[in-house]
């Protein structure tokens, strides 16, 4: 079982961002997600930044994948998509149809992102004959799902969950976190930039609810499926995605390495993992 940090969900200052991932090459991972997957409009790091910080984090000897955005409005997105498929050297995680078309064109295997929507066996042989290798579950599809692509007999590729961090449930052509703070989407001044884990929203009631990150809707809580690493690996789960966040992620990495070296589960560190069971996503379901 490998250990991957799934791409950036935030907007932080670029000078963040090349600091967070200088630290993060020497941290016990095996595979980096880079890439802006959620507005066009967060332009500290662009295109080219993001195919450069591929290559000086490919000499940490770790796999590198270039990740697309999950939601395209405009020509010019796509020809920054075209630049990532065409970029030579990492394989792309593809999280848009648009992205698995271009890629299919060209021959090229790919990973399929948790926002391609693959619900049944049959979407799955499809897009292996595509050219799919890898497969990131979507955020709700938990260990039914998963039995029943067994029970398909269908070739299954190599299967990724993510085990932490805040999930990317929607995303929209409104920016959420605009609309928050009263702004026009055109005239942002990308507010996004001042909360660097997400915009918090509760209920009427005051209780936690959801997180915004510009046109994304996450999770309120963060989703932790640690506690769940046996039965992730007799499930067949190949690699655990780490979502990036602000503070506190080198130990994130260290407790899930420990767990996997040591195949000794972690005790639960108050995160949920309803949608593994079925249940909720913001549940914590205890098992017996």
């Amino acid at each position: 079982m490998r250990l991957t940090l799934g791409p950036l969900q935030y907007f932080w200052p670029r000078e963040q961002v090349l600091a967070f991932y200088r630290a993060a090459a020497g941290w016990p991972l095996d595979v980096f997600y880079v890439g802006e997957t959620v507005c066009s409009k967060r332009r500290e790091l662009r295109t080219r930044d993001w195919i450069a910080l591929a290559g000086e984090l490919a000499g940490s000897g770790r796999e590198i994948v270039l990740s697309t955005l999950a939601l395209f409005e405009a020509e010019s997105e796509l020809t920054s998509l075209t630049r990532l498929v065409e970029n030579g050297r990492f394989r792309i995680e593809a999280n848009d149809m648009s992205a698995v078309q271009l890629l299919r064109e060209r021959g090229l295997p790919f990973i399929g992102g948790p926002t391609l929507n693959v619900y049944n066996h049959a979407t799955l042989r499809l897009l292996r004959e595509d050219g799919l290798q890898r497969l990131v579950l979507g955020v709700e599809q938990g260990r039914a799902l998963l039995g029943e692509f067994r029970a398909s007999g269908e070739r299954l590729p190599e299967l990724e969950i993510a085990a932490w961090g805040r999930l990317p449930l929607a995303y929209s052509a409104r920016c959420f976190t605009a609309r928050a703070l009263d702004l026009a989407k055109d005239d942002c001044g990308f507010r996004c930039r001042e909360y660097p884990d997400g915009l918090a929203l509760a209920s009427r009631d005051g209780l936690p609810f959801l997180t915004v990150n510009g046109i994304q809707v996450q999770t309120s809580g963060r989703c932790d499926l640690g506690p769940e690493l046996d039965e992730l690996r007799k499930a067949g789960i190949d690699l655990l995605r780490l979502y990036p966040q602000a503070e506190g992620m080198m130990d994130v990495v260290a407790r899930f390495r420990d767990a996997i070296d040591s195949g000794i589960p972690p005790a639960r560190a108050g995160g949920e993992n309803g949608y593994w069971y079925g249940a909720a996503g913001m549940r914590c379901v205890t098992q017996p």
